[in-house]
């Protein structure tokens, strides 16, 4: 059943992102972003401006480093104990008046939350900014239940309007510049509810309160809230959302019923852990030294908040990532979103790139532990960096990003073990990666054998004339971006073999006049 069956309007949803072959492979992908002028200066202006921002905060704080290891030290514990805190946690929220519902993968997340939603008789719900739910494409699921899902945060709002994706953790449409916004609220507003002003403006203000107009009357109406959660306490139950907007605040206070999807990851063991992620998170991600809205619950309470309150416990994926001893530290992170500001590979690709709701570094390890590789999106986001660095320093948890991604190189070449939905699979190698081996079993044969490697070596020097400037097949993706190096006049033996006869000769004319000056 559709909206239109129900009596209304026809509702556009939003396109989900890919994660089965199918979705271009990831050089594919950036090639097409990078010759988009208008995305590459939206998002150097936005991204530089962030990070300088973000540089100016953190060096505020004469402990930022003590902090930063703390907030590791606590996501390594906990995800060591994983099985003990979410158990109380599910204790926890249930003593407070909640329900908790456990979910393995994204189908049966979509299935609970449609179905507790459907059980309210509701017909839309307002959602809070949660890229778990994005991940499991649950305004899809709930689309094709007839239940029309609401995005209340600003950046949200404007890629739902504009039948678009998100591009960005911390900023969903940071590809889109003001005047692209204007023209998606003219023209699609009124398709979802209170049109925008007539004649509006690319005036940032005039933006805002067209939106908050637009979303006003969504908040008074609706039953139903769904959101996610940046934290979640296994001593209390209590849940925890961080946004700059207010929005989230209305989404979690006014409806009757708030159910909250979250990953298993998200949980912290005391309430006194928060005090390091409130200042570490802020100043990573909005550069700010405080957060605008912190908003936390714990279970239900008469007449304050939602009478109904359900926690939907995601996996996905996330026990068979807690698997991987180098590939787990990226379920420390805190989306802060830090490492996409300084990635010089998202700067130039923009999100859309890595096919994933997870773009960026995060993303380029994430993605792939949760989906697997058996796909030629999630088979190349491991080569989707030049290995730099510089998102493990700005990291806030300290996950060192490049160590995964080679960690995660080797499995995509060997070809295996590799999880996609919670099944551990064998793939076959992609055709560069079998090239690959194949050259590296050549040249061990090569090097195993002396007077082979001096024959080819002379062999290279004397047809340099004829190097080609790229390499055909598999190999000519490597010589895309660089040249081949020219060979050597001479094989570097030869060279080493002619200098020692020499000091040899030199040695034998010294000995020589030292025999014909003693006689």
């Amino acid at each position: 059943m559709t909206r239109t069956h129900l009596g209304m309007p026809a509702f556009p949803a939003l396109p989900a992102v890919p994660a089965v072959p199918g979705f271009p492979a990831f050089p594919e992908a950036a090639r097409e972003a990078v010759g988009d002028g208008v995305l590459r200066a939206n998002l150097r202006r936005a991204t530089h401006t962030i990070r300088d921002k973000r540089a100016r905060a953190v060096a505020e704080l004469d402990d930022w480093d003590r902090l930063r290891s703390a907030g590791k030290a606590v996501k390594d514990h906990t995800l060591r104990h994983l099985d003990h805190y979410l158990l109380e946690l599910e204790a926890s929220v249930t003593a407070a008046g909640g329900t908790v519902h456990w979910a393995a993968d994204a189908a049966e997340a979509n299935r609970i939350v449609t179905e507790l939603v459907a059980a309210t008789g509701a017909r839309e719900v307002v959602k809070v900014k949660s890229m778990a739910t994005q991940e499991i494409g649950l305004n899809e699921a709930l689309e094709a239940a007839g239940i029309a899902a609401y995005e209340t945060d600003l950046a949200e709002l404007i890629v739902q309007l504009g039948h678009d994706r998100p591009s960005h953790i911390l900023v969903p449409a940071i590809h889109r510049n003001r005047a692209e916004i204007r023209d998606i609220f003219a023209s699609e507003m009124g398709r979802w509810g209170r049109p925008a002003p007539e004649g509006i403006g690319d005036d940032p203000r005039e933006l805002a309160e067209a939106a908050r107009l637009h979303l006003r009357e969504k908040f008074l109406r609706a039953r139903v809230a769904v959101s996610g959660a940046n934290f979640m306490v296994a001593e209390t139950g209590t849940m925890v959302v961080l946004e700059s907007e207010g929005n989230g605040r209305m989404c979690l206070t006014l409806p009757e019923t708030l159910i909250s999807v979250v990953g298993i990851e998200k949980v912290v063991p005391t309430f006194r852990d928060l005090e390091i992620f409130l200042q570490t998170l802020p100043r990573s991600s909005t550069a700010e030294r405080m957060n605008p809205y912190t908003t936390m619950w714990t279970g239900t309470h008469d007449g304050d908040g939602p009478a109904a309150f359900h926690l939907v416990l995601l996996d996905n994926g996330r026990t068979d990532t807690l698997a991987d001893e180098v590939g787990r530290q990226a379920l420390r992170c805190i989306r802060c979103s830090a490492c996409l500001n300084v990635c010089p590979v998202y700067e130039r690709a923009g999100g859309h790139a890595y096919g994933s709701v997870y773009p960026g570094p995060i993303g380029a390890i994430l993605s792939p532990q949760l989906r697997g590789t058996d796909s030629e999106i999630d088979a190349t986001l491991p080569y989707a960096s030049t290995l730099c660095g510089a998102c493990y320093e700005v990291c806030p948890v300290a996950i060192d990003i490049p160590e995964v991604l080679v960690h995660l190189r080797e499995r995509v070449v060997q070809g295996g073990p590799v999880t996609r939905e919670g099944i551990r699979v064998r793939i076959r190698p992609a055709r560069a990666h079998t090239a690959e081996r194949a050259a590296m079993r050549a040249a061990r044969l090569l090097l195993d054998r002396p007077g082979a490697l001096r024959a080819g070596e002379r062999l290279l020097s004397r047809a340099r004339r004829l190097r080609p400037r790229r390499l055909p097949g598999p190999g000519r993706a490597w010589t895309d971006s660089r040249e081949l190096p020219e060979p050597p006049a001479r094989p570097f033996r030869d060279w080493w073999a002619e200098r020692e006869r020499d000091q040899e000769r030199g040695q034998d004319r010294d000995r020589a006049q030292d025999r014909r000056g003693r006689a």
